[in-house]
């Protein structure tokens, strides 16, 4: 048997779930098991990608003792997009109003 845990997280709620598996057991396998898809029926392992302590993987991947399965959200906007939203919505650094002499 081996030890893994599956984590998932959203804004508001984050949760790691220890499971217990057999030797040679997959991603896809330890999310079933850990009855984390009934728990959050917004998962689509379809749309979601998973990963294994941040890295990505296909849910084929074989599991060993110790690893941590990550499922990540679908991102809403690009990195570059959201940043431009929040700079939007601030004001201006007290470095940008100063002239240089």
């Amino acid at each position: 048997m081996i030890n893994v845990e599956v984590a998932y997280a959203k804004p508001d709620e984050q949760v790691l779930l220890p499971v217990k598996l057999e030797i040679g057991s997959t991603v896809t396998q330890a999310i079933v098991a850990s009855g984390i898809l009934k728990r959050f029926p917004e998962i689509d392992l379809r749309k979601n990608k998973v990963g294994v302590f941040s890295r990505a993987c296909n849910l084929s991947r074989e599991l060993k003792t110790g690893d941590r399965v990550e499922i990540y959200r679908v991102l809403i906007n690009k990195p570059m997009e959201a940043r431009r939203i929040r700079a939007k919505g601030q004001p201006p650094s007290r470095h940008q109003n100063q002239k240089k002499i």
